[in-house]
């Protein structure tokens, strides 16, 4: 079932139930009324007659003669007048008896002072008068007929306009379903049209108040993030292409030059050289996006744990150290240890030393001694690490660029690198909640320092 149809038929049950609700107040207000108007009028036509009898001293005859002949079914009701021993002083129709009073009923009567009740389709009421120093008991039974009418044509009328009005209500909440859900169809029809080709279009945000404009405006938020993920994707690609094209190219080259005539073995020792520099190329590239790819996974996905960051940058410092054997890399604790929980942080041990190893070795093939150095505070809440070098620095237009991947500026004409490390340590560091920023002076050096929350 759409939604347009849940709501037209939500609509219609609650107004139908509220519609019934007070059609059956209005019927049973109406009976109850008619029930105590007429106990009211059987009362006062009996007292009347009870009056005729008694102080006008109307013979019993006349008024049986009246009663026989009445056409009016409110002058056809049955009065029977006893005294308060059960002796018949008067009745309409002694030979019908409606009611068939009895001894218990007079003494009711008498102890009640009035009793109301139902025999069939007939109203009764019995009640105590009083009348010049004497009580006499009086019962009067006659059956509503106009009012029973009225009340049946009352239902009728409810009924069926019950059943028309359901009918109005229905297509009401057709159409103002529809109208309601209108802007809902339109945001259908226009995200409809966007494709993986055309991620540009976003669909109209309305008044930009209700829920349907927010909807509007969560969406095209998604389609921002997402043209920005696929223009990252297509710029990712790219990247990659021409960073694996380069080296492939390169190692073809070498080996098609090698193979097309006899060489010496000097000179098939520089090929194999070549080749294997190359392929050396390959290999950081691909470990580098490989840890690229880890850093984007999803915080749940990654393995976190306490651990201690001046263990981390040791080893750092060591394997950093056995790649490049002629690096100089000097870690400074700029304050004692007091206590391991200032200098520990809930954080992946491998990532974080990739995070360090990339900044230490950015920082010494930069430097002209080839030369880094880290530095350690800490506080309470936080760990600060700065990388310092004293190299070629970083221009002021290039800084705000260095953590793009596959950024490269100038100085990429001073020693090799993909442009990924940079960009996978700010990753690294924003997935353990920290902070990375950066200051430089060109020829004078360049500083990273990273914040890192305690555990």
């Amino acid at each position: 079932m759409t939604i347009r149809n849940r709501l037209t038929v939500l609509f219609t049950t609650i107004i139908a139930a509220l519609l019934l609700a007070f059609a059956l107040v209005i019927y049973f207000s109406f009976a109850q009324n008619r029930e105590e108007e007429y106990y009211s009028l059987l009362h006062h036509t009996a007292i009347t007659k009870a009056n005729l009898l008694l102080d006008a001293r109307v013979q019993p005859a006349v008024l049986q003669l009246i009663y026989r002949n009445a056409e009016n079914s409110l002058f056809q009701e049955e009065v029977a007048i006893y005294d308060t021993s059960f002796n018949l002083l008067y009745h309409d129709a002694v030979d019908i008896d409606k009611v068939k009073e009895t001894r218990q009923m007079i003494d009711e009567i008498v102890h009640k002072k009035q009793i109301r009740f139902y025999q069939g389709s007939l109203q009764v009421v019995g009640f105590l008068y009083h009348h010049k120093q004497n009580d006499y008991v009086i019962t009067a039974a006659a059956n509503d007929e106009s009012g029973y009418g009225k009340l049946r044509d009352l239902k009728y009328t409810l009924i069926i306009a019950f059943f028309i009005a359901i009918i109005f209500i229905y297509l009401a909440g057709q159409f103002f379903a529809s109208r309601a859900l209108k802007p809902v169809s339109d945001l259908v029809d226009e995200v409809e049209e966007i494709t993986a080709t055309n991620l540009d279009l976003r669909i109209k945000e309305g008044n930009g108040k209700d829920e349907i404009a927010e909807l509007a405006i969560t969406f095209n938020a998604m389609l921002n993030r997402l043209e920005k993920s696929f223009d990252a994707q297509k710029e990712f690609v790219s990247n990659i292409s021409h960073e694996l094209r380069t080296p492939l190219t390169a190692m073809l080259t070498e080996l098609q030059v090698t193979v097309e005539k006899e060489r010496d073995n000097l000179f098939y020792k520089d090929s194999i050289n070549h080749a294997i520099s190359d392929a050396q190329k390959l290999v950081r590239l691909s470990n580098s996006l490989l840890d690229l790819a880890k850093a984007n996974y999803d915080h749940t996905e990654i393995s976190f744990k306490e651990v201690r960051l001046d263990e981390i940058l040791l080893d750092a410092r060591n394997d950093v150290l056995h790649n490049h054997p002629g690096y100089k890399i000097n870690i400074i604790f700029e304050q004692e240890i007091e206590d391991d929980d200032f200098i520990s942080v809930l954080g992946n041990e491998y990532l974080l030393k990739v995070a360090f190893m990339n900044l230490i070795e950015n920082g010494c093939k930069f430097s002209n001694e080839n030369e880094s150095s880290v530095a350690i505070s800490y506080f309470s809440d936080k760990t600060i690490l700065r990388f310092q070098d004293q190299g070629i620095g970083i221009s002021e237009e290039a800084l705000s660029k260095i953590f793009t991947a596959f950024y490269r500026g100038e100085n990429k004409s001073f020693t090799g690198g993909n442009g990924i490390g940079l960009s996978l340590t700010k990753k690294i560091i924003d997935l353990h909640r920290g902070s990375v920023v950066v200051k430089s002076i060109l020829h004078s050096g360049t500083t990273f320092m990273v914040e890192l929350p305690h555990v």
